[in-house]
């Protein structure tokens, strides 16, 4: 039975009781009262279900009770129940922001219809207003946003090595947003205000890369490189284990030494860095084949935080599809769309393999009326495709809601213990990040 109640108020006993009982065997949640008064005193602008009211009753009527809902929040479905010639003041109510109105004798599907499309209103209504706030929730610019564990314990995580002297290895998948947790890194730290330079160790020029990095000397003229001008800062490199082999060796010297050597010197720069590199999932296996020098590995990873992609915390992406929307309609001038069950049904289902970055698109798409497309394109991926993200959508909605119990977890999915952990490998679910 739905948890979202119907607050149904009658001062007819025996039609109170009949209609609860047709309420409860549509599988719909209800509370009934037999004055305005009682429901009142359970409302809230949060409230999360809708108002089933006669019209004509003592002390309070129908429409004073909608009057004080709308007072407390006007989007909070009320269905007003009304006799024949009450029908005038139920159309004039209508116009004044009555969800519905029922004219007596009443078939009871009819009402248990409206109360059903009432509950979708106002869930609609909540998750725009949800998302909405998202806009909100990064306090100081800080846009790491995500309220579950595993994002709780990143923050957590990044606060205590922040101000530390220490080089960070942070470690996602595609479009998790290391360029972002780098940032906050060098922001909360005591290098704040001095240079962060990021260099895309994967996207360097190759005849020109020694000099861009290290810089050159020539006669009495130096030319700074870009390690150098990261001196007193933060230096981030991104995609470190797609560096070619020189680069390597000439990193490992700068993060032992902490010095530079440019083109044509003869002499060492000595720089004051903090280091903080980002790679995708998978060094440890290049490492393993030979392809990543493992002597590199050990001196970048003194601390190494692991950003979760978005399947493993996916009650955090309404919140960030909030903001991502909010940031796209203001960018393209355009009014923030409501959010309709179709994209929030996209939202829920998608697997988000290019993570932040494809929620950002997929945000555009909605400010330009344009993701229904998104949606037709999943539908005709290969059958098997969408058999494993189901998959693995549910395994990660039982972890999130056994916070990673795993005993829990086989139990509710029925699964032994090798496979449940065999699919948990296939589908690159870490079970530790559902654990409070």
């Amino acid at each position: 039975m739905s948890d979202v109640p119907i607050l149904l108020v009658d001062d007819d006993d025996a039609l109170r009781n009949a209609l609860v009982q047709s309420f409860q065997l549509a599988d719909l949640a209800v509370e009934a009262f037999a004055d305005g008064a009682g429901a009142l005193s359970r409302l809230s602008a949060g409230f999360d279900g809708a108002v089933v009211s006669d019209i004509r009753m003592p002390r309070m009527d129908g429409l004073e009770l909608f009057r004080q809902v709308a007072a407390i929040d006007p989007e909070i479905p009320v269905i007003l129940m009304t006799g024949h010639a009450d029908v005038p003041m139920a159309v004039s109510a209508l116009k004044s922001g009555v969800f519905d109105f029922i004219a007596k004798p009443f078939a009871t599907d009819h009402l248990i219809a409206s109360a059903r499309r009432a509950l979708e209103m106002r869930r609609l209504v909540l998750d725009n207003r949800h998302l909405r706030a998202a806009a909100d929730e990064s306090a100081n610019g800080e846009l790491l946003i995500g309220e579950t564990p595993a994002m709780i314990r990143l923050r957590d995580n990044m606060r205590q090595v922040a101000d530390a002297e220490v080089d960070i290895l942070i470690e996602g998948e595609t479009g998790t947003g290391k360029e972002l947790v780098a940032t906050l890194l060098h922001r909360w730290s005591r290098r704040r205000g001095r240079p962060f330079i990021a260099i895309n160790c994967a996207a360097l020029p190759d005849k020109i890369a020694e000099v861009d990095l290290f810089g050159q000397e020539s006669g009495r003229t130096l030319q700074s490189g870009r390690i150098t001008r990261a001196n007193k800062g933060s230096l981030f490199l991104d995609e470190i284990e797609s560096s070619p082999a020189w680069l390597q060796g000439a990193l490992l010297r700068v993060l032992e030494e902490r010095e530079v050597m440019p083109v044509g010197a003869e002499q060492p720069l000595a720089v004051d860095l903090r280091v903080v590199a980002a790679t995708k999932p998978g060094i440890d296996a290049s490492v393993a084949e030979g392809r990543f020098r493992a002597d590199l590995l050990y001196r970048l990873d003194m601390v190494r935080l692991r950003i979760p992609p978005l399947r493993e915390r996916r009650a955090d992406i309404p919140l960030l599809f909030g903001y991502l929307l909010h940031q796209a309609a203001d960018q393209m001038k355009r009014e923030v769309p409501r959010i309709g069950p179709d994209i929030r049904a996209y939202l829920a289902d998608h697997d988000w393999p290019g993570n932040v970055r494809e929620l950002a698109n997929f945000a555009k798409r909605a400010v330009l009326g344009m993701h229904a497309d998104v949606a037709s394109a999943e539908s005709q991926m290969a059958l098997a495709q969408q058999v494993e993200q189901f998959e693995a959508a549910v395994i990660r909605r039982v972890l999130e809601r056994v916070q990673g119990d795993a005993r829990s977890a086989m139990a509710e999915l029925e699964l032994p213990r090798k496979t449940f952990y065999d699919k948990l490998n296939r589908h690159g679910i870490e079970i530790d990040d559902y654990r409070k």
